[in-house]
Formats: C-alpha cells, sequence, structure tokens
C-alpha cells in the first residue's frame, strides 16, 4: 500500500492516528507523482485546512517524511520533494499482474467492491466524507487527462477502502489497483477515454458518492455493480 511503514518511522518515535493519516496522505501523493521530485508542497496552513487538521499535526507529520528523506524543508521557503521514485520494473513472466487477465479483475473487482462500498457508507465519517467529495471535484475538473483521471480514480476508491475500518480488506483492494497498474487497464483506458466516456464516469462517480453521503446503502451498492457492469462492456467490446 502507499502508507510509510510503521518500521520506517524514526527509532523511539511514535505518532497518533491523526498523524499518521496525514503521512499516509502526503507519502500516497508524493509516490503516485501529484506531488513530482522537486515539487514544493502546499503550505502547512493550506494542508491542514484541506485535510481538516491543525498546523501542528501536518507539522508533525511533515518531520516524519522528513527524516524518511522524503521531503527538505527550507527555512523560509517550504517543504519540498526529494523522493525519487523507482522506474516500475516490467513484470515477470510468472507474476500476479501477467497471470491477471481483465475477466480475472473483473471478478475480484465484483466481489470486492460492493462489500466495501456497503462497509464505507456505514463507516465513514463527516471527515472522510469531506475528503470523498474533495477527490470527486478533483474528478469532475478533468477533461482529458487520463493520468490524472487515473489518479483521481485511485484515490476515490482508497477512500472508499479505507472507510471500511477493515484493513485486510483495504489491502486486498490495494494489490488490485497494483494489478492494474502492471496490465492491462491503462492501456485499454487510454484506448477508449473519449470526452463523452469521462463525462459518464464522473456521473457516476458523483452519484456513488450522494448514495454514500446520504447513507443509502442499497443505492450506493447498486451503483458500484452496475458500474463494474459497465467495466464489463468495455472489455468485452475491446475483445
Amino acid at each position: 500500500m502507499n502508507s510509510l511503514p510503521t518500521a520506517e518511522l524514526p527509532i523511539g518515535q511514535t505518532v497518533g492516528e491523526t498523524v499518521r493519516i496525514v503521512i499516509d496522505t502526503l507519502y500516497a501523493r508524493i509516490r503516485s507523482g501529484e506531488y513530482p521530485p522537486d515539487s514544493r508542497l502546499p503550505s502547512e496552513r493550506a494542508l491542514a485546512a484541506e485535510l481538516g487538521v491543525s498546523r501542528n499535526t501536518v507539522r508533525e507529520a511533515l518531520d516524519v517524511l522528513e527524516t524518511r528523506k522524503l521531503i527538505r524543508r527550507r527555512q523560509g521557503s517550504g517543504s519540498f520533494v526529494i523522493y525519487q521514485s523507482e522506474r516500475p520494473e516490467t513484470p515477470s513472466p510468472d507474476s500476479i499482474g501477467e497471470r491477471t487477465s481483465p475477466l480475472d479483475h473483473l471478478i475480484v473487482r465484483s466481489i470486492i467492491e460492493p462489500e466495501m462500498t456497503r462497509l464505507a457508507v456505514m463507516n465513514m465519517t463527516p471527515r472522510e466524507l469531506d475528503a470523498l467529495a474533495q477527490t470527486v471535484a478533483q474528478i469532475e475538473a478533468v477533461r482529458t487527462d487520463l493520468n490524472e483521471f487515473i489518479r483521481c480514480e485511485e484515490e476515490f476508491y482508497r477512500r472508499i477502502a479505507k472507510a471500511t475500518r477493515n484493513p485486510l480488506l483495504e489491502s486486498c483492494y490495494e494489490l488490485t489497483i497494483e494489478v492494474c497498474r502492471q496490465s492491462f487497464r491503462t492501456a485499454l483506458m487510454r484506448k477508449h477515454l473519449t470526452p463523452d466516456r469521462i463525462q459518464e464516469y464522473q456521473t457516476r462517480f458523483n452519484s456513488l458518492f450522494n448514495a454514500i453521503a446520504t447513507r443509502d446503502v442499497e443505492a450506493a451498492v447498486e451503483i458500484t455493480k452496475l458500474h463494474l457492469v459497465e467495466e464489463q462492456k468495455l472489455f468485452l467490446h475491446d475483445g
């Protein structure tokens, strides 16, 4: 998962749950390229407002990221990304990404996503709903940028997975994302991601968010299943 392992915290340092969430959020953004190398992070004040935490919490999270050599803080200038992600290796012939077909992937998603959504509807906090709303707004702002669309989509589902309060389920879903990156889905989306299709996806994500926000379990699960059906049609059409 895109979270900083507890073992990588400085020796003798422990952090609270809220600080951990901020660390994981920033770490995921750095690894995904949302905050690329040499870029300046938003100010502590801006991050605190966006994430709904205190500036002290943000400062503590930045302390950890700096200790792990992910960022460098310059007095009077801000915090800058120094993390250099390694280029992903080509999957080996026997890797799970190579052995997983589009149909295999959709079957697993059809098992995981409806239950994941159901649990998220019941467990998501107001703060998590606010964060999910921000991600939906980012999705709706996309016009033709495939990479940005996929990044926002991953973030949307990661927030849902985290809200299940089930770390095993969250980890299982993270694996489905990694398999997507290794193989077929990005290339397929690149072929079919027209402005009209982006708009269709945006409408679905907005509908799903509204169902989650109103705690409508049945509607949220149904929208999730219908989205998977549309994905299946896309793959079958491609085949």
